[in-house]
């Protein structure tokens, strides 16, 4: 008997997992275009690309928070349209500068202001995307969306650098700009054709939920919410306040956030290892070093083309624990890289590191969507994202620290304590009341607000 097709997903999501796809590129394309011209055009070095990068990290970890209250008070789809039209203005001024007279015009100062502003744009798509989907799609095909969503993330994560590197070695920094900001006006263009806010199946936030303060141990999380009309709009502080206290006290989402915290901690330890493991232990060049790390994003495309049928066959918990499990296989075969020197193993590693939790990230990103009700989708989200931007340079430092205080076994030691990390994280995840979902819970609240 032919198994019946699953039915097309909405317009209205198609127009935003396009944006999406425009907007990961021309994200990715403009991270790799910024320290290659850098180079290139001001011979920079480790200290003055690291700055670079921390420019282009900073949003995160400075606008989840307020992107989220927008997200929830106003229009989400505004926020992004504004979000990549600012992409769009710095990419387009960094082509001119590097263009004009040469580069002449262009300063390191000026690479890492608009390579913050660039950025603006992919934290507003990572807060307000997942907060619009539940509103765009049916329950039953959540999964199915956020597979597409992840899947865009994987593919422009696994192609952009080596596109913006071609552009560059072609045609100069100037187009690879140039191109980043094809690709971010593209997604204003789509964005724009998203349904009016305030239309049915709309995507504007808004509301206020009362949320209990504690939930008892052993019973289920919180489930029907009400939303009240306060007589005044609270404070951002008391909103952020309501959002943390709703995912803390939810037996659900707080071991997820804890899960991914800690596998984010685990993992800038081990990346701040892997170089000097991958060249003075395991005899690879640049470009062995560089091929290990492209399985990554192998991993991460298979792993997003695989997690709606993964999700669709596994109990729920099950599936959501596959991702943490998966990354403790992926740290052990790093490990036996210290005793078995062999650069296959590195690679397997990374490869399992992008498969893995990308499984993850899409039911992790359907359960969290499942239990929110719809005005506080992208508080919860940013919460999300600020605890994760929060723990790579914890982990990074962690890693630093611990190499310095085991001498010549300092990269023997990340990779030791990555291992425990990833383990920690797996054992987060399988204690608790997550594993045993067979299937997504009850709906929290109504997801269409406004």
């Amino acid at each position: 008997m032919t198994p019946t097709p699953e039915p097309a997903l909405p317009r209205a999501f198609s127009h935003l997992a396009g944006a999406n796809l425009a907007a990961q590129a021309a994200e990715q394309i403009s991270l790799a275009a910024v320290p290659i011209v850098a180079v290139l055009t001001f011979n920079a070095g480790a200290r003055e690309v690291g700055v670079l990068a921390a420019a282009q990290s900073l949003p995160f970890l400075l606008l989840a928070l307020p992107f989220g209250l927008w997200a929830d008070r106003a229009s989400r789809r505004r926020l992004m349209v504004a979000a990549e039209a600012m992409r769009v203005l710095a990419m387009t001024l960094l082509a001119a500068l590097v263009m004009v007279a040469s580069g002449a015009a262009l300063s390191m100062a000026a690479l890492a202001m608009l390579g913050f502003i660039g950025a603006v744009g992919t934290v507003a798509f990572s807060v307000a995307a997942p907060a619009m989907v539940p509103a765009l799609v049916p329950r039953e095909a959540l999964a199915r969306a956020n597979g597409r969503i992840e899947l865009a993330r994987s593919l422009a994560f696994a192609a952009g650098p080596a596109l913006a590197g071609t552009v560059v070695a072609a045609a100069g920094g100037g187009s690879a700009f140039a191109l980043a900001a094809l690709l971010s006006a593209l997604a204003v263009l789509l964005l724009r054709r998203l349904p009016v806010d305030g239309a049915a199946g709309g995507v504007k936030g808004g509301g206020r939920m009362s949320v209990p303060p504690l939930s008892t141990p052993g019973t289920p999380s919180l489930a029907t919410p009400t939303t009240t009309a306060p007589p005044s709009r609270p404070s951002p502080l008391a909103d952020l306040r309501e959002g943390a206290r709703f995912v803390w006290h939810d037996r659900l989402l707080r071991p997820v956030l804890l899960t991914a915290v800690v596998w984010n901690l685990a993992w800038m330890v081990l990346q701040a290892a892997y170089v000097p493991h991958a060249m003075q232990h395991l005899g690879l060049g640049a470009r062995g070093v560089g091929l290990t790390l492209s399985l990554f994003g192998a991993g991460m495309v298979l792993g997003a083309l695989a997690a709606p049928r993964i999700m669709a066959r596994l109990p729920f918990g099950a599936a959501i624990a596959l991702g943490p499990l998966v990354s403790v296989a992926a740290a052990l075969v790093m490990a036996a890289s210290l005793v078995w020197p062999v650069a296959a193993l590195a690679g397997l590693s990374f490869f399992l590191f992008g498969a893995g939790p990308i499984v993850w990230t899409v039911s992790s990103t359907t359960l969290r969507q499942t239990l929110t009700p719809a005005p506080m989708l992208g508080r919860v989200g940013s919460i999300f994202l600020t605890a994760n931007a929060g723990a790579r340079p914890l982990g990074a430092a962690l890693g630093a620290g611990v190499a310095a205080l085991a001498g010549a076994q300092g990269v023997a030691a990340c990779l030791v304590l990555a291992a425990a990390g990833f383990v920690v994280q797996a054992a987060v995840v399988m204690a608790s009341a997550v594993r045993t979902l067979r299937s997504l819970p009850a709906q929290a609240a109504p997801r269409a607000v406004g």
